[in-house]
């Protein structure tokens, strides 16, 4: 009967003294949504998390624009507009240690990559010769992902972006359902 006992007293120690998985990430009330700002070449969005375990985390953001670029000659000395510009996707992530996640909860702000610019080959500009640089992105769409552990997403929304164009400033986001992001996780 010791030996019962023994047992399962290390049974209960082990199963209590494992890690903490996160079990229902979400935004956290009353901030369903997280705040989108709009840098001209880089998106960032904030918000706070709940219902994390105890590990470490990674925030992800990817997003598609719209891009302006213009063009310039080999002389450098014309400019005119880009005639076609291409969407454009990009992509940032923040790494969130464990010590920063206080009873489930955490904040998070993370911001994209810019875009690579000048564009190989300038496909929207006259000729090959010519330099086609990106100078604005008016941003459509965002997918925020959480992973817990870092592997493992355990959170993913997907929000329709509108907001300034030409200029940066916050972005008005709507949530919107995740098929709509499904061609954003393929992102570098």
């Amino acid at each position: 009967m010791k030996c019962f006992m023994k047992a399962k007293t290390v049974l209960c120690c082990v199963v209590l003294g494992t890690a903490a998985f996160a079990q229902n990430v979400h935004l956290k009330p009353p901030n369903s949504t997280p705040s989108f700002f709009d840098n001209g070449l880089t998106l960032t969005s904030s918000g706070f998390l709940a219902g994390l375990g105890n590990g470490d985390i990674l925030v992800e953001l990817f997003a598609s624009a719209q891009a302006t670029a213009v063009c310039t000659n080999p002389a450098g000395a014309t400019q005119p507009p880009g005639q076609n510009p291409a969407p454009a996707t990009v992509a940032g992530q923040e790494p969130i240690p464990s010590s920063e996640i206080k009873n489930g909860t955490t904040s998070f702000s993370v911001t994209t990559r810019p875009p690579t610019s000048p564009i190989a080959g300038a496909p929207d500009c006259p000729n090959p010769n010519w330099t086609e640089t990106i100078t604005d992105l008016k941003f459509t769409l965002a997918l925020a992902e959480v992973e817990q552990p870092v592997g493992t997403e355990v959170f993913a929304a997907c929000f329709a972006l509108s907001g300034p164009s030409g200029t940066t400033g916050k972005v008005t986001a709507t949530s919107v359902d995740l098929s709509q992001c499904a061609a954003l996780e393929d992102t570098p």
